[in-house]
């Protein structure tokens, strides 16, 4: 996987789950992914190794990973956007019909029924 759709996707992992990390895993991802320091730029500013650094980043990003897969926060999150692009494009074409089943087949899903 290229390398810069494979940190695109954790930083969209980050944006749903980052909250569940502990602070200090916080702090590493940040520095690394959005703050663009190496690897042993982060261990000289936390005092630890870079071998630390690293692991610290590959268990993160396996926990972000693992999240994802359990809870489906994105994955929801993105069919919840194509199906309302979908049906922005119905209204746009005057199909008022099929848009609002469509609507009501979101709101249920949105209601958990």
């Amino acid at each position: 996987m290229d390398e810069l759709i494979k940190n695109e996707q954790l930083g969209d992992l980050y944006a749903y789950y980052g909250s569940l990390l502990t602070k200090g895993q916080r702090s590493y991802f940040e520095d690394y992914y959005y703050n663009d320091l190496s690897l042993g730029e982060i261990a000289l500013n936390h005092g630890v190794s870079r071998q630390a650094v690293y692991d610290n980043l590959r268990r993160s990003s396996k926990l972000l990973k693992k999240y994802e897969a359990r809870l489906h926060m994105q994955r929801d999150y993105n069919e919840l956007e194509m199906s309302l692009e979908h049906v922005a494009g119905k209204l746009k074409q005057g199909a008022t019909e099929p848009a609002l089943v469509k609507i009501n087949e979101l709101l249920e899903k949105l209601k958990g029924e």
